[in-house]
């Protein structure tokens, strides 16, 4: 079993450094670009997909990396690029997780693989949790999925929103309720394959951030899916229902199995985003002149750089503490990936702040990229659980209560 080290060893290093190459040479100088575009970035993804960036053979060599650290490390360098770039290209991996956390092994040696696709012919794929009226409050959720015996087929209607890579997608996993009286314990996942009828693409939202990132509602209409798409099998379905019933423990929520598995890796984008501003605004406060000096001569400049650097550190060792938890079988509960989401977060919105206000009317332009940098940063504190929520998971994780 990995102990846990803050030292990279030399593969991670070289992996860490080939990432770093491509998101200064290929995402650096087409972010602004695609940020303006809102579009999604195809050309980039097929790079990355040409040199073994964007697939499945490298996500789960990452993944399973004994010391829980290859996907922090990776996420923070692609998102150090460009965080609307580094979503199309690691957006898939919050469906795959979805599958990974709730299927079988043959699901998952089913379906991942298509969600990627190949160098050649390279696919998506989008999970779809949140709804108009359900987005923290899983237990609103009103999409729908009904069993038909006949035919061994589920029958899913519905309308998701704030799916990423959602209506682009070649494979759609799907939450939806299949016994709204057991509330957030009647929901199961579904995997929609390519081409099925019924699936749709609603509204493309316009976002404030994470522009080059496609965001779109996806409308279920009468979608009818075979029985071996249900992640984990009906049986193992029936078996949790039934305990929810009688008032037992029952597993987890499809849903929140996927965030909690997945929250340390949104934490790790949001330390790459903070990172990159931080870089930019120490870069210039070491060449901006005023009053014939430095700006980084002055102790308020150098104390907010001060600040920032420790901040994203502390971040860092949030994210890699929960991410060599879950990895090595250590006790790990729902607060370890929220508090590392959550202090993540809201360093990335602070410190990019702080980079605008040390390039003072610089950093308001989009001459500069620490302006691009604080809108997509804005997200961190709002999506895969706002801060309110991750606040809320670890004061119930820490207190034993059941706080509201």
């Amino acid at each position: 079993m990995a102990e846990f080290t803050m030292e990279l060893d030399d593969e991670q290093k070289a992996v860490r450094d080939w990432i770093h190459g491509f998101a200064a040479d290929v995402m650096r100088p087409a972010a602004a670009e695609w940020d303006e575009r809102e579009e999604f970035p195809w050309p980039v993804v097929q790079e990355a997909a040409k040199i073994g960036l964007y697939s499945l053979d490298f996500y789960a060599k990452q993944f399973f990396d004994p010391t829980g650290l290859g996907i922090p490390m990776a996420v923070e360098e692609l998102f150090w690029g460009d965080a609307g770039l580094g979503l199309a290209i690691t957006g898939t991996g919050l469906a795959a997780v979805g599958v990974l956390t709730n299927g079988t092994q043959e699901q998952v040696g089913t379906w991942i693989p298509q969600m990627y696709g190949d160098a050649q012919d390279v696919k998506v794929a989008a999970f779809c949790s949140s709804e108009p009226d359900a987005g923290s409050d899983v237990s609103a959720m009103r999409t729908r999925a009904v069993y038909d015996g006949a035919k061994d087929e589920w029958v899913i209607d519905g309308t998701k929103t704030w799916a990423t890579n959602g209506g682009i997608a070649d494979v759609h996993v799907v939450v939806a309720v299949v016994e709204p009286g057991l509330g957030a314990r009647g929901h199961a996942s579904f995997v929609v394959p390519p081409g099925t009828p019924g699936l749709s693409q609603g509204q493309k939202f316009k976002k404030h951030g994470i522009r080059a990132s496609h965001t779109a509602e996806v409308v279920l209409d009468g979608v009818r899916v075979p029985g071996h798409c249900l992640l984990g099998g009906k049986e193992k379905l029936d078996e949790r229902l039934a305990r929810a019933r009688e008032g037992g423990r029952s597993s987890g929520n499809a849903a929140m199995a996927t965030f909690e598995a997945s929250r340390p890796a949104v934490g790790a984008q949001a330390v790459g985003v903070a990172r990159a501003a931080y870089e930019t605004a120490l870069d210039y406060a070491r060449t901006r002149v005023q009053f014939g000096r430095p700006i980084v001569d002055n102790q308020g400049v150098a104390f907010q750089l001060a600040d920032m650097r420790t901040r994203i550190d502390a971040a860092r060792l949030l994210v890699w503490r929960a991410s060599w938890m879950a990895a090595t079988g250590r006790p790990f509960t729902a607060a370890e990936g929220s508090m590392s989401k959550l202090f993540a977060g809201e360093t990335a919105r602070d410190v990019t702040a702080q980079a605008m206000q040390i390039l003072g009317g610089n950093g308001y332009t989009r001459e500069y990229p620490v302006e691009r940098m604080h809108r997509d940063a804005a997200i961190y504190t709002i999506f895969e659980g706002t801060s309110e929520i991750q606040r809320l998971v670890i004061a119930r994780a820490v207190s034993g209560m059941p706080i509201r």
